[in-house]
């Protein structure tokens, strides 16, 4: 077994274990966004939001650059994105699956 591998996948997936940090994410397919549209978009604090950007960005999964005095974020490539879409039709149909028992239980009533 390739341990080091899946410690590192094991790792990536942890890094992807915030809420915050995957709202960035989702936020970023729309193209590069600057900080304070990022700090709108989520109400938090500027503090929790660098903290969080800070984790995306050494993980590599997205870039930072300066327009004048203004930090843009961006996704480092389009699998990020093509994963989170993956990630939104898998929970679709385990959340519809969930309905559909609720349904089923609350039908046995």
């Amino acid at each position: 077994m390739a341990a080091p591998l899946y410690q590192a996948k094991a790792e990536f997936f942890r890094m992807l274990g915030h809420p915050t940090r995957i709202r960035v994410l989702e936020l970023l397919q729309a193209g590069p966004t600057p900080v304070r549209d990022l700090l709108a978009d989520l109400g938090i604090e500027p503090s929790s939001l660098s903290q969080q950007l800070a984790v995306l960005r050494r993980s590599g999964i997205v870039t930072a650059g300066r327009e004048g005095s203004t930090v843009v974020y961006a996704l480092a490539g389009a699998d990020v994105a093509d994963l989170l879409r993956s990630a939104r039709r898998i929970l679709t149909v385990l959340l519809a699956e969930q309905g559909t028992l609720l349904a089923e239980l609350r039908a046995a009533d």
